[in-house]
């Protein structure tokens, strides 16, 4: 059988290619709006990041989708980030191990 090609997209933090499953992506709408896209299909500017704590806490402290999408994000949408990254790491854990 011929092997599929795994889709790859470049973690905004680090700077690496990571396989698209790893990541999430992060959407600025056409209305201005920047929110989590867990199904990668939202219209708009996305950006990707690793589904990894650390990776998501040095986002919010070097404010990486500030400058990623020009405008100014609260506090509250690096929280949600985090805890959502935390969230999804856990059951990716807990599910690999079935």
């Amino acid at each position: 059988m011929k092997q599929r090609k795994i889709p790859m997209r470049k973690d905004i933090v680090s700077g690496e290619m990571v396989a698209k499953q790893e990541l999430v992506r992060v959407v600025k709408t056409p209305e201005g709006d920047v929110q989590l896209d867990p199904s990668g299909r939202a219209n708009g500017r996305g950006a990707y990041i690793k589904l990894d704590v650390p990776t998501a806490e040095q986002a919010k402290a070097k404010r990486t989708f500030d400058r990623a999408f020009q405008t100014k994000l609260p506090d509250d949408f690096y929280d949600d980030l985090i805890a959502y990254v935390d969230h999804q790491a856990a059951r990716r854990e807990l599910f690999e191990n079935e």
